[in-house]
């Protein structure tokens, strides 16, 4: 066992020392706020006392073939990173957190990712960083990938501490700090419904709300209508979720969800991917209504079925914001991780996402929307963006809207395509959106994810 000490304070301020492996892997979830399932983190050590930094973390390959540049990666994303905040790190421990696929025992979970943990340890050393300790925790127990010695480090693997049993987690109850579950459980209350009756009722709403408002959003002169439409359901959804009688945190999302009509999540969806439209909702990030504003992103996320997942972007993003203002870090990690994964070029979550991860404060960007709110304007995209990237050069050319690929079959699964009578049938041809045009059609397929390049619509 690799004796060593990491302490989680500055120099002046209370300070915890841990001991070991065994400490280590019981303060991961304190250190992430959540039990990270089938995830790499990395933790970034500084100093002689090997004081924690920065940490990321990211959900594991699944093909081996991929370990080596994700390793890669990595390992220069958190040295590079660290550079910026806090210094050089001077050490870095990994964790590698997965189950066994049907729990019986963690050992082979072990064994299959010894060659990730291997490429991990020398792309940190190519850096010039050496990786202190490297874990992996499976099915309740955890293994070092650096220790030979059998005696203290069994084949068979070291069971978890007891929850709730260790220096860490009596220093993390007295300090209010919480661990919100695992990320599979916070993950599930953002993604899209699966039961097949809603989802089809909802994917229905949407394709009846798109033709009537994608040519607006398209339209110079109607978008400000729509925006003002989109804001004022929105925010009467949010009254409605205040007043709602306050349910069990497992019985939540589920009374959110039967608080909206599927019409009225679809027509605010929709109205959300326009950019000034969602930058003004940010606004709705602070007080009592900040609570409000997040359950009803929650709620719409979910919402974004099937063909509409990449819409669930901009619900995702406001979700992640939210959360990073009123605190609560890590599930705004998880919103925006989640936000890039539904659409990995949607640049305010970008740009929300890194700086989460590098520790910013949210207060100037609060301010920004504040200043904007009052005076009754969208926040400038470029100010958002310099106090969200300070750093970025961002030269004379502004942040344009993407063309984002049209989705397969126009976002409608074999064998639900409608067709109109009084539309002139055409050969399907392979990618193409319908087998019928019409003037309606034609827009809602050019417009389906607003990618005209130069709009305002998508960023």
């Amino acid at each position: 066992m690799n004796k060593h000490h990491e302490s989680t304070g500055r120099a002046g301020e209370q300070q915890i020392t841990l001991r070991g492996p065994a400490e280590l892997a019981d303060a991961l979830p304190y250190l992430m706020g959540f039990y990270p399932n089938d995830s790499v983190v990395m933790v970034a050590l500084h100093g002689g006392r090997g004081r924690f930094g920065g940490r990321l973390r990211l959900g594991i390959p699944q093909a081996p073939g991929e370990w080596g540049p994700v390793a890669d990666q990595l390992a220069d994303c958190l040295v590079s990173g660290s550079e910026r905040r806090e210094g050089r790190p001077d050490a870095i421990v990994i964790f590698l957190c997965q189950d066994s696929p049907d729990g019986s025992g963690g050992r082979l979970a072990m064994e299959r990712l010894r060659p990730f943990a291997q490429r991990l340890r020398t792309a940190c050393g190519a850096l010039d960083v050496p990786v202190l300790e490297a874990l992996c925790i499976s099915d309740g127990r955890y293994w070092s990938y650096c220790c030979p010695d059998t005696r203290c480090c069994p084949d068979q693997g070291n069971p978890l501490a007891m929850p709730g049993t260790t220096v860490m987690a009596a220093a993390a109850a007295y300090a209010g700090v919480h661990v919100r579950g695992t990320l599979r459980d916070m993950e599930a209350r953002l993604q899209p419904w699966r039961t097949p009756a809603a989802v089809t009722a909802q994917e229905e709403a949407l394709d009846r709300a798109a033709p009537a408002l994608i040519p607006r959003l398209l339209d110079e002169r109607a978008r400000g209508e729509v925006a003002a439409e989109t804001l004022r359901l929105a925010r009467t959804l949010m009254d409605r979720i205040e007043e709602a009688q306050p349910a069990p945190p497992p019985l939540a999302d589920a009374g959110d969800d039967q608080l909206i009509g599927s019409d009225e999540a679809a027509a605010v969806i929709l109205g959300l991917q326009d950019r000034e439209t969602r930058d003004k909702a940010a606004a709705w990030m602070e007080g009592a209504e900040a609570q409000a504003a997040l359950r009803l992103w929650r709620t719409l996320a979910r919402r974004c079925v099937g063909p509409y997942g990449e819409h669930a972007a901009a619900p995702l993003t406001l979700a992640g914001w939210v959360s990073w203002s009123t605190g609560d870090e890590p599930g705004a990690r998880v919103a925006l991780a989640l936000a890039l994964r539904a659409d990995p070029g949607y640049t305010f979550a970008q740009l929300l996402h890194r700086a989460c991860n590098e520790g910013l404060d949210p207060e100037a960007l609060r301010r920004c929307l504040r200043e904007a709110a009052d005076e009754g304007a969208s926040p400038d995209a470029r100010a958002v963006e310099a106090v969200v990237d300070p750093a970025a050069d961002r030269g004379a050319s502004s942040l344009r809207v993407r063309r984002v690929r049209p989705l397969p079959g126009g976002g409608r699964r074999p064998g639900r395509v409608h067709r109109r009578p009084d539309a002139e049938r055409v050969k399907a041809s392979p990618g193409s959106p319908r087998p019928w045009t019409s003037a309606a059609g034609r827009r809602s397929r050019e417009a389906r994810r607003y990618g005209r390049r130069g709009s305002r619509a998508r960023r």
